[in-house]
């Protein structure tokens, strides 16, 4: 007496008819299933090379889907790459909403994908953390960005894995590779532009004065001294981390623009703000105020007046650190630092004014 089929069989008779099975292949060609299982998972080094273009002929021809999960997994080497993000408490989990960052991750998808490789993307406040996520995905190499020195040190120390940083500020990279810009030239740049364009009090904005930053208003310095100016007191103006807090702020300094002419910000960011708190308070950018920024996001094209700012080419940035983990993974290289140059981009934001020669005077 024939049993009725329950709603299970029904569902797993179906799912066979629907679903090809490595035990399908191996018996339609006459091989062990671990045959199959092996060429699905790259494992041929013992196995003829007929029987792999055999299997693999079979398995395109039958539309067999495999288990990415499972296939990278028992690989030697999974080809994801995993992204890093600091999730420290002073970026408050903003950093993807940065347009910088969200900038440097379409480039380093796009650039990943044409080195045949995965992306993973994870933000991440404990380093040692980090370690773990590697070994659990059989990473094949890791990008980290906003982390420092320290830390890059203690995780090299707990993995084998390949990694690179961007903006480490390592002053070794023997065991990973570091990718920066040249923010002290940018920083050079800017100054000599404003200079030449009559601006001698130029507030500095930045958020911090550590690491690239620091370097920026180094650079902006140097060509001031160079010039013979000397610099405005309380011209580096620190800002608050918080939106709210640094809105306030703003504010305040709004009332310091009839002392100083402009204001050369660490970022882009930060100089659209300031440019849209001077114009919601009736000042003129540039007429009666000029901003440069740092970074050249694509809204510096965008807003009006177009801004002024040193562009870092970060598609150009992605590209390189995309190639020189490629180079660690595949043992080509080993670990280096290199430092990208950067270049002003003169648009409408900052004004000529008229140079009051008596203000500085060239060394020499």
């Amino acid at each position: 007496m024939n049993r009725a089929k329950s709603k299970e069989d029904i569902q797993d008779e179906s799912s066979m008819q629907t679903r090809i099975r490595i035990k399908d292949i191996a018996q339609q060609i006459g091989v062990s299933t671990a045959t199959v299982s092996n060429v699905i998972h790259g494992k041929t080094q013992k196995i003829s090379q007929r029987t792999v273009e055999k299997v693999q002929q079979t398995l395109e021809e039958s539309g067999y889907i495999p288990n990415m999960a499972a296939v990278l997994l028992a690989q030697n080497s999974s080809k994801i790459v995993c992204v890093v993000l600091s999730d420290d408490v002073k970026y408050q989990s903003q950093m993807l909403k940065d347009p910088f960052v969200a900038a440097l991750l379409n480039g380093l998808s796009k650039y990943l994908n044409e080195y045949g490789y995965f992306l993973m993307l994870k933000e991440e406040r404990e380093v040692e953390k980090i370690a773990q996520y590697a070994s659990m995905w059989n990473m094949a190499g890791l990008i980290l960005i906003g982390y420092c020195e320290m830390d890059y040190d203690s995780l090299r120390s707990k993995m084998r894995i390949p990694f690179l940083v961007i903006d480490g500020y390592s002053k070794e990279t023997k065991r990973y590779s570091d990718i920066g810009i040249d923010n002290e030239d940018g920083g050079y740049q800017a100054g000599n532009y404003l200079i030449s364009k009559g601006h001698t009090k130029v507030m500095f904005l930045s958020d911090n004065d550590l690491s690239g930053d620091h370097e920026r208003y180094m650079g902006m310095k140097r060509a001031f001294t160079q010039a013979g100016i000397p610099m405005e007191e309380g011209h580096f103006k620190l800002l608050p981390m918080d939106k709210k807090e640094r809105s306030a702020y703003f504010q305040k300094l709004i009332k310091e623009t009839d002392r100083f002419s402009a204001a050369f910000c660490a970022s882009d960011v930060y100089a659209i703000e300031f440019m849209n708190h001077c114009l919601d308070e009736g000042i003129l950018i540039p007429e009666e105020f000029s901003v440069m920024g740092f970074d050249d996001i694509p809204m510096a094209e965008y807003v009006r007046p177009r801004l002024t700012t040193i562009r870092q080419d970060i598609d150009k940035r992605a590209e390189m650190a995309v190639r020189m983990l490629d180079e660690l993974i595949m043992h080509r290289a080993r670990a280096w630092k290199e430092i990208l140059p950067v270049s002003l981009v003169e648009r409408e934001s900052v004004k000529q004014i008229k140079v009051n020669k008596e203000a500085y005077r060239k060394p020499g």
